[in-house]
């Protein structure tokens, strides 16, 4: 690699927008496109994007980068590609045209499907081979869907005419010219048709959701070369795509969680939490998935992974709907305005609770209001309900893997609430460190294609060049901390209307 090409770039395509960035070699972001695409609803429960329409974004995006950056394709060690899970489409690789829109990790097509698995009792096989509970979030039931409801589909598949896969293989193909169909462990083990333990398409679930072998893609590691850009296609020479990973998964990377017992949350609308458990499957407790977090080097770390319905929702509920505060950071100020919580409780369950409790039945509520409650109080509350909602997850994480817990890495826009942070501490009684970089995801798979192109020689060198904005220690004593998540308990009790 010569001095020149010292930069890698970035494709982060999420569910609402491509994202293309520049990262240099000590890991700054240099500059940054976003463009969004159309969200499509054509029938009840039904979430779809047109892949052709993220494919030409994506292409605007690296060379817009690449024009308002004076870069060229010369300057680029490496392009990498992390995206929105789940989401999957199929296509004719003959015409390289989708024979559908992409069905999106939201969308609920297959949940009649789901439900007849589970009724004939499935689920422990699903669970033990995949990790996963039979769900439609999962791709395989919408992939399932897809290929019974297009005309023509099944035999054209019989024919070896169409691939399958998520966003990242479907980026892949097409940016390599269809010389390339592959994807990574992270994404493959998120389709609920991927054995995480023999590490292969597994054949039984293939048949169950009446797809074909010939329609998957090859499963790589992510610290290797996939392909090549095709000049044709967008980039005036061949440069080397690598660092594949779902986008929770890229997170986990970016914040360099390499170890057994390292987690990261990202605060959003909702949130992920990941906790490292090493290079063995192990069996999650209910209500959390076994995962595969990332495949490097020839071997594979596992994760727990939870997914928390509404977290940072709960305080766009208070400023567009209880117009309780007029902004998000007005939220700290009254936090940080009452001592305690006085006993009020704030449970978010606007949609139902997820992780762990799985409740589509549990309603909100906001209980333990005394005559001289504040609107403080209940503000403070609903910021408290973030922090009891990821130590719900991180418990279960560490009671049943028997690995000790080191720290939690955050990222996202309510880390920003400095409240909120030291009280997520204070709660799991483990530092909080925060990110100064909201683009984690792409980070994370910019870290991995550098490893795999010699741009970074190993992870001591990631790690150094990770940069932090704060840590944050708990200061709360035992005690307290036990009184106000036993009071939490009994509010989502509460919540659930179960005594």
């Amino acid at each position: 690699m010569t001095k020149k090409n010292q930069f890698i770039l970035a494709i982060d395509q999420s569910t609402s927008a491509t994202k293309v960035m520049l990262f240099d070699a000590n890991a700054n972001l240099i500059y940054r496109v976003s463009i969004s695409h159309q969200q499509y609803y054509p029938a009840e429960g039904f979430v779809e994007h047109n892949p052709m329409e993220i494919f030409e974004n994506t292409v605007k995006g690296m060379q817009e980068v690449l024009l308002k950056t004076g870069k060229q394709a010369s300057d680029l060690a490496v392009v990498s590609i992390t995206n929105q899970r789940e989401t999957c489409l199929i296509w004719d690789k003959n015409t390289g045209n989708p024979i559908a829109n992409a069905a999106v990790w939201q969308c609920q097509r297959g949940k009649d499907f789901c439900k007849n698995m589970n009724e004939q009792g499935l689920s422990s096989k699903i669970i033990k081979k995949t990790g996963l509970i039979i769900d439609p979030y999962f791709s395989a039931s919408k992939l399932r869907w897809i290929i019974n409801n297009v005309d023509g589909a099944k035999e054209s598949a019989q024919k070896g005419d169409l691939l399958l896969g998520t966003i990242d293989s479907w980026l892949l193909w097409k940016l390599t010219n269809g010389n390339i169909h592959a994807t990574d462990f992270s994404n493959a083990c998120r389709t609920m048709l991927f054995n995480i333990n023999t590490l292969k398409w597994d054949e039984e679930l293939i048949s169950l959701f009446d797809l074909h072998p010939s329609m998957f893609p090859e499963v790589k590691f992510s610290d290797k070369i996939f392909g090549y850009t095709e000049q044709s296609i967008v980039l005036d020479i061949p440069v080397a795509i690598a660092g594949l990973l779902g986008d929770s998964h890229a997170a986990l990377f970016g914040q360099n969680c390499f170890e057994p017992g390292m987690a990261k949350a990202t605060y959003g609308t909702g949130s992920s939490i990941m906790m490292n458990i090493g290079n063995k499957p192990l069996a999650a407790p209910a209500g959390l998935v076994t995962s595969i977090g990332y495949g490097r080097e020839g071997k594979i770390d596992y994760v727990f992974e939870g997914n928390i319905h509404c977290t940072g929702d709960t305080i766009n509920w208070l400023v567009n709907d209880a117009k309780l505060i007029s902004n998000a950071v007005e939220s700290e100020q009254l936090a940080l305005s009452v001592h305690d919580n006085n006993q009020v409780y704030f449970v978010p369950a606007f949609v139902g609770l997820g992780a762990p409790y799985w409740d589509n039945q549990a309603r909100a509520c906001i209980s333990g209001m005394a005559r001289n409650t504040k609107k403080a109080h209940i503000v403070r509350a609903a910021l408290e309900s973030i922090a009891y909602q990821i130590k719900d997850l991180i418990d279960l994480m560490v009671e049943n893997s028997s690995i000790p817990f080191r720290e939690m890495r955050v990222d996202g826009g309510p880390t920003r609430n400095n409240f909120l942070m030291q009280f997520q501490s204070d709660i799991i009684r483990q530092e909080v460190v925060r990110s100064n970089i909201e683009e984690i995801s792409a980070l994370g798979s910019a870290f991995m294609a550098g490893l795999a192109c010699g741009l970074w020689k190993d992870l001591d060198e990631i790690k150094s060049l990770r940069k932090v904005d704060k840590t944050f220690a708990p200061t709360l004593p035992s005690d307290e901390i036990e009184n106000l998540y036993r009071g939490w308990k009994v509010a989502v009790r509460r919540a659930r209307m179960v005594e």
